[in-house]
């Protein structure tokens, strides 16, 4: 039997030889193979993707597709979504196990459960918080919802999450981004004084218990990177120089740079948004850099213009990670045979975060 292909003789392609691999290997391997695309994916691997999409997208594609092998171009919590939402079917793929989410690393579950410990000493946690983990976060704090009466939610979809969350209880403990919570719950009139924030390194999260009994949202201290970047001075300079711009933000973005945006929205959101605009329109856009610099030369050939909104460049590094030597490597072993980098959730865990994958989709649909 051929051996595992090594990584190392990849990393001396250029990405010439690369994108040659791996349009090969797509033609052998057919329907076989299904390539999934985050829109902050690089262009120089986006381009191979037979699907592209924000998180709830994607994982949707991964649930319909008939494909043996899903390669996930993204980072891992979406790789473990598709494994999830597939049951263990397919052969699910990240070609960098490398790539990760800083975001979903500030929450962990052993910080949730202490959290839970926590919340227990001053009220009863299962009758009193819904527990509501943004799709960007570990499978076993999927479970950790699903174990607990709670729910998965994306940037798509947060709004409607958070209000089957409260009509079954009076609080909400959302993790891992606090600002996506934040935001939404703000735009449905709950205020910023029933919010209190989470400091998983402080006892009881920095907080009293008069507090934790007073406030509806519980936000974990967690945020990111790529959107921290973002800062309410850009905007002001924008609409300086551009006073007929719009502005459109994700909701990752910090309050005061959503309050002073145009729009608020996910990246499916904002692509609609920019996409139907008028020629002659001109855009700020708060959100990753491939995916607006794409939508940038997209939208010039309608006279539309799009900017970036910081002057600093900032992708999404983890996402980055996954290069056309990667996927050519991911591929070229597929076609011999050999699997690498298969994402496989263990069922103990996988069960409880389907339960709360399956109520986002039943509470969506």
């Amino acid at each position: 039997m051929a051996a595992v292909l090594k990584l190392d003789e990849f990393n001396l392609l250029d990405d010439g030889e690369c994108d040659a691999r791996i349009a090969a290997a797509k033609a052998l391997l057919g329907d076989r193979l299904c390539i999934l695309g985050h829109h902050y994916q690089r262009n120089e691997v986006f381009r191979h993707a037979d699907f592209s999409g924000d998180s709830l997208k994607l994982s949707q594609m991964a649930a319909k597709t008939e494909a043996e092998f899903i390669v996930f171009c993204g980072v891992h919590f979406m790789a473990e979504v598709a494994d999830i939402v597939t049951h263990g079917q397919r052969s699910v793929i990240l070609p960098d196990l490398a790539a990760g989410c800083s975001m979903a690393d500030m929450a962990n579950l052993a910080k949730v459960e202490k959290c839970w410990a926590e919340l227990a000493e001053v009220l009863d946690p299962d009758e009193a918080v819904t527990p509501v983990t943004y799709i960007n976060s570990a499978a076993d704090l999927k479970a950790f919802c699903g174990r607990h009466g709670g729910i998965v939610c994306t940037s798509s979809n947060a709004r409607a999450v958070l209000e089957w969350s409260f009509a079954r209880r009076e609080k909400v403990l959302f993790f891992p981004d606090q600002h996506l919570g934040r935001n939404t719950a703000y735009g449905m009139g709950i205020g910023l004084d029933e919010m209190i924030v989470w400091d998983f390194n402080k006892p009881m999260g920095g907080n009293s218990p008069e507090a934790i009994r007073a406030a509806k949202m519980i936000l974990w201290k967690g945020f990111c990177s790529v959107h921290q970047m973002f800062q309410p001075a850009h905007i002001k300079h924008f609409r300086e120089r551009v006073p007929q711009g719009k502005v459109i933000s994700h909701p990752e973005n910090a309050f005061e740079v959503c309050q002073n945006s145009d729009f608020v929205g996910s990246t499916e959101y904002i692509l609609r948004s920019v996409r139907a605009s008028e020629p002659g329109a001109h855009w700020l856009v708060g959100t990753e850099l491939n995916l607006v610099n794409r939508l940038a030369d997209e939208m010039r050939e309608k006279d539309v213009t799009v900017e970036f909104m910081s002057p600093t460049v900032c992708m999404c590094s983890t996402m980055f990670r996954t290069d056309p030597q990667h996927l050519a490597w991911t591929l070229d072993n597929l076609v011999a045979g050999k699997v690498v980098n298969q994402i496989r959730v263990p069922a103990a865990v996988a069960e409880p975060a389907r339960a709360a994958l399956d109520l986002m989709l039943e509470v969506v649909d």
